[in-house]
Order: C-alpha cells, then sequence, then structure tokens
C-alpha cells in the first residue's frame, strides 16, 4: 500500500497521497455494513473481500517488520486497515446467517492464521536470508491484486450461467423442430422417419418401411367384393326377360 521509507520527497509525497487513497478504499465499504447494521441482516453481501483485504494488511506488517524504522507510511495505513477490516468482519459475522457465519469463521482461521502463519514460517527459517524481503514482496504484491478482485467472486458465477443459459436457447432455437416424427405414405407401405437430436453433434435420421398387410388384405377383400357384386348385376341382368 505504501513504500517502506525513502530519503526521496516525490517518493515520500507519492507515498502519503498513496496512503490517503488506501484510506478511502478501507472506508469505501462503510456504507455497506451501515446498511447492515439498520436491517440486522447480511442479506446477499459476501465476507470474501474483507477476509482478503485483512490478510493483505497483515502481510505488509510482516513486510514492514524487516525494516521498521523507515516503514512509517506502511506501518500506519495497513494498520487502519487491520482494524477497519477486523470491525467490518465482526459486524458481518454478528448479522450472517449460520452457514455464512460458520463458513467466515473458517475462512478467517485459514486465510488469516493458518496461511499468515505458514508464510511466516516459510519466508524466515526456509529461505536464504538475503532473498526473504524480495520473496515476501511478491507475495504481498500477488495478494495485493488479489483484494482488488476478490468482489468478482459473486460476478463469475452469474457470469457462467449466463454463458450456459444462452448456449440452452441456442439449442433449443436450431433444434425445436427437428425431434418430430415424419410419416410418408406410399402404395401398400407406410415409411417412417425418425429425427434423433444429438445436441453434442449432428442429428441422425432412422428411417423404418413398414408394410401394411392389414390393410392391404382389406383392399385387396373390397376390391374383390365389388368385382364379384358388379358380376352378380351383369348376371342378373341377363337373365331378365325383356
Amino acid at each position: 500500500m505504501a513504500i517502506l521509507g525513502s530519503h526521496n520527497p516525490l517518493a515520500a509525497t507519492f507515498g502519503i497521497f498513496g496512503n490517503i487513497i488506501s484510506c478511502m478504499v478501507y472506508l469505501a465499504p462503510a456504507r455497506t455494513f451501515w446498511k447492515i447494521y439498520k436491517k440486522k441482516s447480511t442479506q446477499s453481501f459476501q465476507c470474501l473481500p474483507y477476509l482478503v483485504a485483512l490478510f493483505s494488511s497483515s502481510l505488509w506488517l510482516y513486510y514492514a517488520s524487516f525494516n521498521i524504522r523507515h516503514a512509517f507510511l506502511l506501518v500506519s495505513i495497513n494498520s487502519f486497515g487491520c482494524v477497519i477490516e477486523i470491525i467490518y468482519i465482526v459486524i458481518f459475522i454478528k448479522y450472517a446467517d449460520k452457514h455464512a457465519k460458520k463458513l467466515t469463521i473458517k475462512l478467517l482461521g485459514a486465510m488469516n492464521f493458518g496461511s499468515l502463519a505458514l508464510i511466516v514460517l516459510v519466508t524466515r527459517f526456509a529461505i536464504d536470508e538475503s532473498y526473504q524481503v524480495k520473496v515476501l514482496g511478491w507475495i504481498c504484491d500477488v495478494v495485493s491484486v488479489i483484494v482488488f478482485a476478490a468482489p468478482l467472486s459473486v460476478v463469475l458465477p452469474n457470469v457462467g450461467g449466463l454463458a450456459l443459459g444462452l448456449l440452452q436457447m441456442l439449442l433449443h432455437a436450431i433444434y425445436r423442430n427437428r425431434g418430430a416424427k415424419e410419416n410418408v405414405t406410399t402404395d401398400g407401405a407406410v415409411t417412417t422417419f425418425v429425427v434423433v437430436v444429438n445436441p453434442l453433434g449432428s442429428p441422425e435420421v432412422f428411417s423404418t418401411a413398414v408394410k401394411d398387410e392389414l390393410s392391404l388384405e382389406n383392399n385387396n377383400n373390397n376390391n374383390k367384393g365389388g368385382e364379384d357384386d358388379a358380376q352378380g348385376k351383369t348376371v342378373e341382368a341377363n337373365d331378365c326377360p325383356l
């Protein structure tokens, strides 16, 4: 959030401006938590961004401990950030439902205690002293980027759901009229075409030609009966005296 310290006046000036902006960033969610306090409910808000912000502030304070004499700006802003984020998290836990409360406590323990302790142990005892500050600085930078990406945890699932929903609508529009059966009647046979829709590939068409023998027999009987009637009528007409 701010530089460790520098004898360069320009760097110090930018450090002060950076701390002012960081302070505004920390205070930005205050309105959200005021709503939570008034409604006595966390509603649809998520606590992950504030847990990550607390984790980031804690890491920067640990980073500042390597050169504490020249880290006033870094210590001041991140100490303020830790206090603000702890207040946010306490309010969230107080008014969250049972499931959200348990999840927040688990994440708090895993991230801000377990992960932080692991980083401290690794950087202190597993990394050469000449590289400790550099490695820890990279870790702090990565976590700082994650702080700004954490609010997207609410948006990303909705984007995926939107994409899948559009895909389903597209498949429905393409194949909505291809699942019906089409019957084609010919002389003495009925050919049935069955279209099987496969959403992951091209549709397959199966044709079955079924000969309607019963219909043909009935037609033959009707034709034969008609011929017999005609012959009978002719005979009767010949036998009639004039």
